[in-house]
């Protein structure tokens, strides 16, 4: 598993609503659906989670082990010199779900309350991606 580097936790907890990350699968057409998730959270340092609302494309494709690719990005975090080239991150890992459970319970109260209005009766479930790298535009590897 790749850490990912502390400094970058706080940013991707508020991400929402300016830098929502955006999830990236591929389809079995070949081509990749890439939906914001503005639900996507910090849960440990190599992994990310995110709720899944359901009903959509990504919702249908996601199964456990399926392989994710999370794009983070932050301009002025460029500025700053956390994240060169744009302030972009790249994250990729594998999903497993939760239906049920103490990690879908811990999910969605860690959840920004915008994106809880949005599933009011509670239908989602939760999704963690265990990450197996962490890098920058160019490909380089992410220091923990």
């Amino acid at each position: 598993m790749a850490k990912i580097p502390q400094v970058l936790w706080e940013h991707i907890n508020t991400a929402f609503p300016v830098h929502v990350c955006l999830i990236g699968v591929a389809l079995p057409n070949g081509f990749a659906q890439v939906p914001p998730k503005g639900s996507t959270m910090m849960w440990d340092g190599d992994t990310l989670a995110y709720w899944d609302r359901g009903g959509g494309t990504t919702h249908e494709h996601v199964k456990d082990g399926t392989k994710v690719t999370v794009y983070f990005r932050k301009s002025e975090l460029r500025e700053s010199g956390i994240l060169p080239l744009g302030g972009i991150a790249r994250f990729y890992g594998t999903a497993a779900l939760h239906n049920e459970g103490p990690v879908r319970e811990e999910v969605w109260e860690r959840m920004v309350e915008p994106e809880k209005e949005r599933d009011p009766d509670k239908q989602g479930r939760a999704v963690l991606i265990h990450i197996e790298r962490a890098e920058d535009l160019r490909g380089n590897p992410l220091m923990a």
